[in-house]
């Protein structure tokens, strides 16, 4: 069990004691946290409190971080878009609506779950819930991934994603007509500090940078092509709404009334990177789906 220690700063002074340590490690939910004390896995200068106990200048916090339970992951047929398929790489056109790999509460219909019927060997580098995941797409983003079948594979498409070698070419439909051609915005993403579901521009996030140019102006919208130089949770959806061209059908950074398209118009298109074992490089591409299209299709006959 690891054992971690935090002191009471003078922003954290009067904050409830969940929040403060939800706060601390952004894969701690404030429910799972609120757990933890009650079980008596966090004391306050060596004494137990509640959930509610507000936090006081140069407390001492020690929290005991318990395993994680084992979760089965189990096999599940299903019918996947595979676009490419060796012994080390595997690339996967996700459906918008799935979810990429398993959580606590939410182990079944998974792309992770389909992937383990299709194909006994994934790398196991990110454990029982994620294997093979280099990168993730939101479960309404659907698209191009990339997935190791082995370790060697795993660790040699990360380092091209740390490089910023990896291609990552994404289409999407905003509110708004953008004025200009092309577009980059450079700027930091981390938890929202007011919403702890939702990521933001924030001073201390980690650098994020999008690439964006124009391909077709519509009446309040445009249609756009995105390229990712990094790649930060939900950074597309938080960039485009910083800049005030948010995606049309997204239900958490867009406006309230917008296209109802069950979720974010955003499509990972263009996915290319270098073999990880031979070195070539391969490039492979997506069309739009269906409702997309469909969408698209409907916002030109308005224009």
């Amino acid at each position: 069990m690891e054992i971690m220690e935090h002191i009471i700063d003078e922003e954290q002074e009067n904050v409830r004691i969940d929040k403060v340590i939800s706060s601390l490690n952004e894969e701690w939910s404030r429910t799972q946290v609120q757990q933890w004390i009650k079980d008596g896995n966090v004391m306050v200068n060596g004494k137990p409190v509640k959930p509610n106990y507000k936090c006081a200048l140069n407390d001492r916090i020690t929290i005991e971080i318990p395993e994680p339970e084992p979760l089965e992951v189990e096999p599940e047929e299903m019918d996947l878009d595979i676009y490419y398929e060796d012994k080390d790489v595997l690339v996967v056109n996700k459906p918008k609506g799935m979810v990429v790999h398993p959580a606590p509460g939410h182990t079944t219909g998974t792309l992770v779950n389909g992937l383990m019927a299709h194909c006994k060997d994934l790398s196991g580098i990110n454990g029982v819930m994620r294997p093979g995941i280099v990168h993730r797409i939101d479960k309404d983003t659907s698209g191009l991934l990339m997935v190791a079948k082995n370790d060697l594979a795993h660790e040699r498409l990360v380092e091209q994603l740390v490089e910023k070698t990896v291609t990552r070419k994404y289409y999407a439909i905003v509110h708004g007509v953008i004025p200009h051609e092309v577009g980059t915005i450079d700027a930091p993403i981390g938890r929202d500090p007011k919403d702890r579901q939702s990521m933001a521009v924030v001073d201390n996030g980690k650098p994020a940078v999008t690439h964006f140019r124009v391909l077709e102006r519509l009446k309040d919208f445009t249609f756009i092509e995105c390229e990712l130089e990094t790649g930060r949770t939900h950074q597309i959806r938080v960039h485009m709404k910083y800049i005030g061209y948010p995606l049309a059908g997204d239900p958490k950074y867009g406006p309230k009334k917008t296209i109802d398209a069950n979720g974010q118009l955003l499509h990972a298109a263009v996915l290319g990177f270098n073999h990880p074992r031979t070195g070539e490089y391969m490039e492979f591409e997506a069309p739009l789906p269906k409702d997309f299209q469909d969408i698209l299709e409907l916002l030109r006959k308005r224009s």
